[in-house]
């Protein structure tokens, strides 16, 4: 049904997003001008179409490169606090800054899956011919 589906889980300002190739991904404010670019290399999960790369905590070697959109405010939050009985309140409002980032091309750096451990032998009970 339609080509290879290859993403990658990466790890950015304490939060996880899945990516694949040509995505826009809004993270937090990264210090970067509009049209840098820039390597993630904190990826925690990948999958290339044929096998699927999980990493203990991260996947060395394994980078994805992005490129930066531009930053953009969310939408606004408020806030509200109030204290019966004393006409006490409090409205706030909070807009969280992100930095859209364009995804390059993701890099396996040579990851592979780790190789499968052998089965354990199975214990069986046998009895011997001399009794012990």
């Amino acid at each position: 049904m339609g080509g290879v589906n290859i993403y990658a889980i990466i790890e950015s300002g304490g939060k996880q997003y899945k990516v694949t190739p040509g995505q826009l991904v809004e993270v937090d404010l990264l210090d970067l001008a509009e049209g840098d670019s820039i390597e993630l290399d904190k990826v925690l999960m990948l999958n290339d179409g044929e096998t699927i790369t999980i990493g203990s905590p991260t996947i060395s070697g394994a980078k994805v490169t992005a490129a930066v959109a531009g930053h953009i405010k969310g939408d606004k939050v408020f806030a509200y606090r109030f204290k019966a009985k004393t006409r006490n309140h409090k409205k706030m409002g909070h807009r969280q800054l992100y930095t859209v980032l364009t995804i390059g091309e993701i890099l396996t750096g040579g990851a592979a899956e780790k190789p499968a451990r052998k089965p354990r032998a199975k214990k069986t009970n046998e009895v011997t011919t001399d009794g012990a």
